[in-house]
């Protein structure tokens, strides 16, 4: 499998009780499908899987290979604090028919590299499919490194990175001595950075909400070369990256889907709602990033 393009980490829409709402996610995989994003990834913290049982995990993977089928791939993490919970997930999703998964250093644990090597390789083995690791350590404590890399990166089933450190360093270590770990840019405001050390995918939060203009910096850096254009979309892209960052992620994208008419509901305890001044901020970053981007896709600015 080869990881090009945005791949989208799906929001889960919630009904007012707090229960999952598959009616509206199954709309918003409609419209990410029809937004022409090349690839779906469900349990990732954008989707709220810390928050959600076990159950409601593997159900809700079945579901999106329901309603997705084989328009795109589908990635499913497998993400947990035990190994063991690791591999139960994996199995699941090779199960479900799951294209490919995302593993991710065990939060809390503190695993060494070697440690946590041993982590995803038995998850590798438990599922035998392919592997787009997951480097977070802002969320999980601690980084994959080059040590870590030279013992997963012998498996044939790691094929690609989501790289979300925020280290340039561990950029250019992947690019120059793991070239066949394909690179996935997992921090935004890194993207054109990525884009330029060869990476062609991106997992982007944002595209929830905004899958057409995350294409079109894609399209701009990856397809067409033109980083001016790219440059151009980026410096649109940047305040809703930085308003990101600002607190309340996957409030901002739950709303950001609710801005363009799709349910996404509240999220989960222990994160609390966006107030009326927030939203109203997110709505006007929003419109004028929607705005610039058109301008620039339609070569109004000459970009």
């Amino acid at each position: 499998m080869k990881f090009e393009g945005i791949y989208t980490p799906a929001v889960t829409p919630l009904c007012p009780d707090g229960q999952i709402d598959k009616r509206a996610f199954a709309a918003v995989l409609e419209s990410l499908i029809e937004a022409k994003v090349h690839g779906i990834i469900i349990g990732g913290s954008t989707g709220e899987y810390y928050a959600q049982t076990s159950q409601e995990r593997i159900d809700l993977g079945a579901y999106a290979k329901e309603v997705i089928g084989t328009r795109l791939p589908l990635v499913i993490g497998t993400g947990a604090t035990r190994t063991e919970d690791s591999v139960a997930y994996a199995k699941a999703a090779k199960e479900i028919g799951a294209d490919a998964i995302l593993v991710a250093s065990p939060p809390y644990a503190l695993p060494t590299e070697k440690e946590n090597a041993v982590h995803a390789l038995t998850i590798d083995r438990a599922a035998n499919l392919p592997i787009m690791l997951y480097n977070y350590p802002a969320r999980m404590g601690v980084m994959m490194g080059e040590e870590y890399f030279s013992r997963v990166g012998k498996s044939k089933n790691v094929v690609a990175i989501k790289e979300s450190s925020g280290e340039t360093a561990n950029l250019h270590l992947l690019a120059r001595k793991f070239p066949h770990i394909a690179l996935s840019c997992g921090w935004d405001d890194q993207a054109l950075e990525f884009f330029a050390w060869g990476a062609k995918s991106w997992v982007c939060a944002g595209s929830n909400f905004l899958p057409r203009e995350h294409v079109a910096l894609y399209e701009a850096c990856v397809l067409e070369k033109n980083f001016d254009k790219g440059r151009a979309i980026m410096a649109a892209m940047l305040p809703l990256m930085d308003f990101l960052e600002g607190g309340k992620f996957v409030q901002s994208i739950k709303h950001g889907c609710e801005i363009i008419g799709l349910k996404a509901g509240p999220v989960r305890a222990p994160l609390r709602p966006m107030n009326s001044e927030e939203k109203r901020t997110l709505q006007t970053v929003v419109s004028t990033l929607k705005r610039t981007v058109a301008l620039i896709t339609s070569g109004a600015n000459n970009a």
